[in-house]
């Protein structure tokens, strides 16, 4: 059984005082509805559970009145052996943008207290227009994403007291012990592979198989494009698919820079109205996240933010790598790190970055200057960058350095490498110690 962060956000959330209903999002198989499930039978005498894909009829429940006197009453006509409990019964909406209506009545269970509420959804953002009242103020939004490499760590059977340690090393600036050192460099490198999706984590650590997790990820990779299929207009169904296949090459240009000419080969009047749509679509989906280019390194950041120019990564690198060609993965595990430009390791820091802040941020100034990665951490306005390869040069930094009084902090994150801090204040430390940033 896989160990989630998102489990102590669900404690909170259930002894809140004031609680409203609390909404899971992310991205389909990141794991909701087994932790959620696992969390209420764990932390209520009673729950009941509602899958509006697997039971549509039950979502005549939410149609008509939406006050919840109502619909407590239509529940336990259709639960009638389960006795509802005010602090001691929860509800669990799982897929509730197959039921708008169902959204829409959160507001009544906050309001009126008698039954906790949890839903999920995958696709939340593709049903707007067919909520006609949100829940402003009355649910608490809170996202899912895949294992981070901490969770996986714990998957692995790495325990929390080493990675404590560890992670004081990074606090305080010091040196870690080479053989831990070298045994989580090689975790790290296997992560990269395997990527951070339960059911694949879970395969391997059963398993040891990469060949079975390779044939996993293929295979979810197939069922995302079946769910654009299904789910995204016939206006632009092929478009998202087009925007989805280029993400790997889109990665694997030195700048990285998304560009929608590269979108498909040959074709013509190619540009932001064409396309945006479809970009928005995979981000709604949970699938990518965006990270935009800054028009300086200044405090407050998002008040810089280019939203014309931006990169796009994939939520999950595991599954990045199989969109890529066979091969990758043995390069990977023969410390072969700088393929593609580190394009695989920019993905999966903006992947660790994406949990615990709310934008991802990059700086470039006219092709000649690229920060992988700006971000506010307590304040204080930080560089970040990545290097796959073994070039120690840091002419990026060196210049953030000489030329923006506004950046206070600098972190580069290398292969081959202890923690130390350089001549020039800039802190040096392993890949894998994205982790505690």
């Amino acid at each position: 059984m896989l160990k989630r962060k998102i489990t102590k956000t669900l404690i909170e959330w259930k002894n809140e005082e004031n609680k409203q209903c609390l909404l899971v999002r992310g991205a389909r198989q990141v794991g909701k509805t087994f932790i959620i499930e696992q969390f209420c039978k764990e932390n209520y005498e009673s729950y009941i559970y509602i899958n509006f894909e697997l039971s549509p009829t039950l979502k005549d429940i939410f149609s008509g009145d939406l006050d919840a006197n109502t619909l407590i009453m239509k529940l336990e006509v259709t639960f009638p052996n389960i006795e509802i409990k005010p602090g001691r019964t929860v509800l669990f909406l799982d897929e509730i943008q197959s039921c708008p209506n169902a959204r829409v009545a959160l507001k009544s269970f906050a309001i009126d207290k008698k039954i906790d509420v949890i839903a999920s959804g995958s696709l939340l953002g593709l049903y707007y227009k067919e909520i006609t009242s949100y829940p402003v103020g009355y649910e608490k939004i809170v996202d899912m994403y895949p294992l981070d490499f901490e969770e996986f760590l714990w998957a692995v059977g790495i325990k929390e007291k080493l990675i404590l340690q560890v992670k004081k090393s990074f606090e305080d600036k010091t040196s870690i012990n080479e053989y831990i050192l070298a045994q989580l460099n090689k975790q790290f490198r296997m992560y990269l592979i395997v990527g951070g999706m339960p059911r694949i984590v879970d395969e391997y650590v059963k398993e040891k198989s990469l060949g079975k997790v390779m044939t996993l990820q293929k295979s979810m990779i197939e069922d995302y494009k079946l769910d654009v299929v299904k789910y995204a207009e016939t206006s632009i169904r092929q478009k998202v698919l087009n925007t989805f296949d280029s993400i790997p090459a889109q990665l694997a240009k030195k700048n990285k820079k998304f560009s929608y000419v590269n979108i498909l080969e040959g074709e013509k009047n190619v540009g932001e109205r064409k396309y945006s749509t479809s970009i928005e679509w995979l981000k709604n989906a949970g699938i990518i996240n965006y990270c935009y280019n800054l028009t300086e390194p200044a405090a407050p950041l998002k008040s810089n933010l280019r939203l014309d120019c931006f990169k796009i990564y994939m939520r999950d690198t595991g599954l990045l790598m199989s969109m890529y060609e066979e091969g990758i993965q043995k390069d990977i595990l023969n410390d072969e790190l700088y393929i593609n430009e580190g394009a695989i390791l920019e993905n999966i820091c903006a992947e660790e970055i994406q949990t615990r802040y709310s934008d991802i941020m990059y700086y470039e100034k006219k092709s000649q200057l690229e920060i992988d990665f700006i971000l506010n951490i307590n304040g204080i306005v930080t560089a970040i960058e990545v290097k796959s390869g073994n070039n120690k040069q840091s002419k990026s930094l060196n210049s953030i350095i000489n030329n923006y009084k506004t950046v206070s902090r600098y972190i580069k994150l290398e292969k081959d490498t202890n923690v130390y801090i350089d001549n020039l204040g800039i802190e040096h430390y392993p890949l894998f110690m994205m982790m505690f940033i």
